[in-house]
């Protein structure tokens, strides 16, 4: 399986695993399994640590390569989704996410019920 983390589950992934489900966590552990860290999710970081909503004392780049888990370029051909998804959900780095699990047909571990209410696969 081919897996996007959305970006909570990114952060709990790497400070706080225990946040995650024993089947997040044990999808997460699975060689098997490729997991991707979105440039939606490095650039939603970043920008809330700009306007000072979050604090991110790490750099998502590199946190996210040693973890294992590698990085999913956001395609010109992944946003031509977003004038078609309904607004379900508001949040433009969400439906960012969404678009691209959808443009690639990957899964989405997501702990968002919102998720659920677009054609995308939702671990």
């Amino acid at each position: 399986m081919t897996i996007i983390l959305d970006t909570h589950i990114f952060l709990w992934a790497i400070a706080e695993p225990e946040k995650l489900s024993s089947a997040q966590r044990a999808a997460l552990q699975t060689r098997a399994h490729r997991i991707y860290v979105s440039s939606v999710s490095i650039t939603e970081l970043m920008i809330k640590a700009s306007i000072g909503k979050m604090t991110v004392p790490f750099n998502p780049v590199e946190i996210a390569q040693e973890t294992g888990f590698e990085l999913l370029d956001y395609r010109g051909e992944d946003a031509l989704l977003l004038k078609e998804l309904p607004l379900h959900h508001k949040d433009p780095f969400d439906r960012m996410i969404i678009s691209q699990g959808i443009a690639h047909g990957y899964t989405i571990m997501t702990s968002d019920p919102l998720f659920s209410s677009y054609p995308c696969k939702i671990f």
